[in-house]
């Protein structure tokens, strides 16, 4: 035999599961002043381009030997850019009892996505070790944005959250910005970044391939190093493999 209850809920307020999308900022080195110069040769020209993201701060890729860390300094750099620092993971103890004193919220179970190819192996768990809880997927907006007009110098478009369709050249000094990939049906001259927000499966597609720039999920090469001659101004694509050894760019021709 069952049996109902009435309940009675609060009349100003409810208590929910939420799940919040985080840009994970993965801390190679201590040095502060290395990490605010390096942010502003990244995204000093793109003031817009967080817009407020809320953060995590991940410290497993410290040198084992880092004791402190100025968390006060670091969540000034952050918000320079318009991130907004909100929880830290990953780091030895000392390290999260610093970041807690700094306002920063302890989050030892949150999920950090790595490129597939570092994915597929992933190092075995100890029994010890909490299995992870993997958040529901944000799903990005249906479509790709598509820009049908030449881009010129100085001009640059952002794809937040979905693939670039190019249809018109990109000439020199533009820049376009894709968080999936982007795809150029025209010459790439200028500055072509995809997977911005990490996503290390991203590819750029291009009908004429001389760009000044391209990078995948921050791994970037420039013009100062010439394409062979099969690639140079040819179809091309280029996809991003993720090895032991680190992450390199890889760029192919596109059959006829």
């Amino acid at each position: 035999m069952s049996l109902a209850l009435a309940g009675q809920a609060p009349a100003t307020f409810e208590i929910k599961s939420a799940h919040l999308s985080l840009v994970a900022l993965l801390l190679k080195s201590p040095d502060l002043n290395h990490l605010a110069a390096e942010l502003e040769q990244r995204f000093g020209d793109m003031p817009g381009f967080f817009e407020g993201d809320a953060t995590l701060i991940d410290l497993q890729a410290l040198p084992p030997d880092t004791t402190d860390i100025d968390f006060s300094a670091l969540q000034a750099i952050l918000r320079r850019h318009q991130l907004q620092p909100l929880a830290v993971r990953g780091g030895p103890q000392a390290l999260m009892t610093q970041a807690v004193a700094a306002g920063l919220v302890a989050a030892p179970d949150a999920v950090v996505a790595r490129s597939p190819a570092s994915a597929a192996a992933p190092a075995a768990p100890t029994a010890a070790e909490p299995a992870p809880i993997t958040p529901e997927p944000v799903l990005p907006p249906p479509g790709a944005l598509v820009i049908d007009r030449p881009l010129r110098s100085g001009q640059q478009v952002y794809a937040r959250g979905r693939d670039l369709v190019v249809m018109a050249m990109v000439n020199p000094g533009a820049e376009v910005i894709a968080d999936g990939h982007i795809h150029v049906y025209a010459p790439l001259r200028g500055k072509a970044i995809a997977g911005a927000r990490g996503m290390g499966d991203a590819r750029i597609f291009a009908l004429a391939m001389a760009p000044e720039l391209i990078s995948i999920a921050g791994i970037y090469r420039t013009s100062e190093v010439s394409l062979p001659a099969n690639i140079h101004n040819r179809p091309a694509q280029v996809r991003l493999d993720a090895g032991p050894e680190g992450d390199r760019l890889v760029i192919e021709a596109l059959a006829a």
